[in-house]
């Protein structure tokens, strides 16, 4: 069914002017990058030949780089050029390096892959959504990614064990990757990279912000998806309420005695069956996708019915509240936000499988985030005192002004959250921010803070900066809208020739919806005429009003210049912070 534009309040002058916007075709073809010509390899790919290499001073504090493995990986079915594979450690810590080199396919081009979760792994391969980009289908780009400092990831005790695995994986590990990887692009070709790229999402994502704030001259063009900036907020508050408001006696039962929880994975279809049902059509199309979550304003009330949930599928009052308060976002014992409002967006409800278990008795994966982060962020001495060296568990977070304040502390280690850009823009570099507007672990909203105090500080952001809002689509990923694109190529066209991107074409696999997607705050709007998963259907709309679902919180202080970001070192064993 189509919604009679009148309905939106359109005027038809108004619509008659947006019909004249500009339409983006199907297979629009792909903007130019810069026509680099293949550079063959010029030394051996062999581990004695990178063991010669002398890498000495390369990399930041003289961190020794030593090569473990290294072999020719020939062409094959899955594989469309020969290249030289390496692996290697950079110290003073155990931060990997494993890096991919086209023994004669390579045209210039260095990609740096960001690492997802806590990392702890170092797969390499391809980067984060670019799917149809002609170097990497080609096989054309040199790329390497890190582990960050460490082997493995949730549970594990490696900030403890290893102060430099805490460094690594907060800042450092992203940035002497970098610079040992264009040093071996010297050595193994003779000469530099032409353009060096940042592309990650979820952790990925901070560690592309991390780049741009910190180190503004590692990358021409960075890539960051679904940002978990805010790291500190994220995995306590952020997950920990979703888990715990959920919970008839929040936090009174330690692990692993359970509380009853109040919604089960099996409420969550009716849930979001009821809220498609109540706003899928404000955007003039019935498609059961939301474009723009903030302008849905669910009632929970509707979920529950006049027997209070002894109806099939119904919920009770207590149900509904709960999926009010997990949509609403973590607030204090006195009602301040500490977070954005509209945490969850409306339209993921099917991925909020992240917060409740199967059945009673169960754990909620939300949880598993926060206990971990906690052990290893309270284990940091930078930012604890001696009282708090114990492990800890989301049912020890104060949800008070003051205990937000303390355990976000870190934050000026782990968060990228600075929005002073003005040294990356300085120096050329170009920046892609995008998130999907259905993601169950990373507020959206978080990262629209962040755009909304970037832009206000380094201005014209729309000279160096695109941001990108994906209906439908959850954590880097899936999710019913459209969630498979190509970000590499309209990067690198910006960075090599100037041309900045527009509408990027967004397709979702399994329901065959494409659609553009405009940059903030345009949205698509369909023309009224033809197929609704066609993307030549739609064209640009800006909203005359800004929506009234605030990003403003307690946490305001750290999108500001002001927190300033820590330098740290291990002396003695123990890490150091400055400030």
């Amino acid at each position: 069914m189509l919604i009679d534009f009148k309905r939106l309040n359109i005027q038809i002058s108004g619509l008659a002017l947006l019909l004249q916007g500009v339409v983006i075709p199907a297979h629009a073809a792909a903007p130019a990058m810069a026509p680099l010509p293949a550079v063959p390899a010029q030394m051996g790919c062999t581990l004695a030949a990178f063991q010669e290499m002398n890498l000495k001073g390369v990399a930041d504090d003289n961190a020794p780089v030593t090569f473990t493995a290294v072999s020719v990986v020939p062409v094959s079915s899955t594989n469309p050029a020969a290249y030289c594979s390496v692996r290697g450690v950079i110290g003073p810590g155990a931060s990997s390096i494993v890096m991919k080199l086209p023994m004669t396919a390579w045209t210039q081009r260095y990609v740096q892959n960001g690492c997802g979760g806590e990392c702890g792994n170092d797969n390499l391969g391809n980067p984060t959504q670019s799917v149809g980009c002609v170097p990497v289908n080609n096989g054309e780009l040199v790329t390497a990614t890190t582990n960050m400092g460490h082997t493995n990831a949730q549970g594990a005790t490696w900030n403890v064990n290893n102060p430099w695995a805490a460094i690594d994986f907060a800042y450092r590990g992203v940035h002497v990757t970098a610079q040992v990887a264009k040093a071996v692009i010297q050595n193994f070709y003779g000469r530099r990279a032409a353009y060096a790229y940042f592309d990650g999402c979820s952790d990925g994502g901070r560690e592309a912000l991390m780049s741009a704030q910190r180190y503004p001259n590692d990358f021409n063009g960075i890539a960051a998806g679904a940002p978990a900036n805010n790291m500190d907020v994220q995995n306590t508050y952020h997950h920990a309420n979703r888990v715990l408001t959920n919970q008839t006696k929040p936090g009174v039962l330690p692990i692993p005695a359970r509380n009853t929880y109040l919604l089960l994975q099996s409420n969550l279809p009716y849930v979001h069956s009821k809220v498609v049902e109540a706003c899928d059509t404000l955007d003039g199309v019935a498609d059961g996708i939301i474009d723009d979550p903030r302008n849905c304003k669910f009632k929970t009330d509707t979920l529950v019915c006049e027997k209070n949930g002894q109806e099939a599928g119904c919920l009770t009052q207590a149900q509904a509240d709960a999926v009010a308060r997990i949509h609403d976002g973590a607030r204090s014992t006195d009602g301040q936000r500490l977070e954005p409002e509209g945490a969850s967006q409306w339209g993921s409800e099917l991925d909020w499988t992240l917060y409740m278990p199967a059945a009673q008795g169960g754990t909620a994966q939300g949880e598993n985030f926060v206990n971990s982060w906690l052990y290893k962020t309270f284990l940091n001495r930078p930012f604890k005192d001696a009282a708090t060296q114990t492990p800890r568990t989301l049912n020890d977070l104060n949800f008070s002004v003051a205990g937000f304040l303390s355990t976000v502390a870190s934050s000026s280690m782990y968060a990228a959250t600075n929005p002073d850009l003005r040294s990356f823009a300085g120096a050329g570099g170009k920046l892609i921010l995008w998130h999907g507007w259905a993601d169950q672990h990373i507020s959206p909203q978080g990262t629209l803070q962040y755009w909304e105090t970037m832009s206000k500080l380094t201005r014209p952001a729309s000279s160096f900066a695109r941001f990108y809002l994906f209906p439908g689509m959850g954590h880097c990923g899936g999710g019913l809208g459209p969630n498979t694109f190509d970000l590499l190529t309209p990067l690198m066209a910006w960075v090599e020739t100037g041309a900045a991107p527009e509408a990027l074409v967004a397709n979702n696999p399994t329901t065959g919806v494409s659609r553009p997607v405009y940059p903030y705050p345009a949205v698509a709007r369909y023309t009224g005429a033809g197929s609704t998963s066609d993307p030549a259907n739609f064209v640009p709309w800006t909203p005359a009003t800004a929506s009234d679902v605030s990003t403003s919180n307690v946490g305001n202080y750290l999108y500001t210049p002001f927190l300033k970001q820590a330098a740290c070192t291990v002396v003695g064993g123990e890490i150091v912070c400055t400030p």
